[in-house]
């Protein structure tokens, strides 16, 4: 059972071509698709993440409160999850481990902004760039 229609067993598209293949996908059960997806299928993937991607963003907004924050810790997520599918033993929910992925990194994401705070280059009287002349140390006066 290595595609999302072997696992399903429906006899609608008797072709492998992708197209089959991600009409399945949107039929299957979340249990379906991670085992398609154990097995190397891509599309059953995808489809998991499109499924739980509004969600993850949700988590890791509410947790870093900024949308371009957000957005680098899901793709962190979907690549982590990705990496480590093969480690998913199906206790929980797919999208409670994925969950559990997107707090977490959004977590030790905002640690590493604590132990390293950003500062603004902007200058206090609200210019965002100034000249500044460096006295060239190579130089006689």
């Amino acid at each position: 059972m290595d595609t999302i229609k072997e696992l399903i067993e429906m006899d609608a598209c008797d072709s492998q071509d992708e197209v089959g293949v991600k009409l399945f996908a949107h039929i299957a059960t979340d249990e379906i698709l991670v085992r398609a997806a154990k097995s190397g299928d891509r599309y059953a993937f995808a489809e998991l993440w499109e499924r739980q991607s509004n969600t993850a963003f949700k988590v890791a907004y509410r947790i870093m409160k900024n949308r371009d924050d957000a957005d680098d810790a899901i793709q962190d997520a979907c690549m982590k999850a990705h990496v480590h599918l093969t480690t998913f033993d199906g206790r929980e929910k797919f999208s409670t481990w994925l969950t559990r992925i997107v707090n977490n990194l959004a977590l030790m994401t905002l640690r590493k902004k604590d132990t390293r705070p950003e500062t603004s280059m902007e200058i206090a009287d609200g210019k965002t760039r100034q000249q500044w002349e460096i006295a060239d140390q190579n130089e006689e006066c």
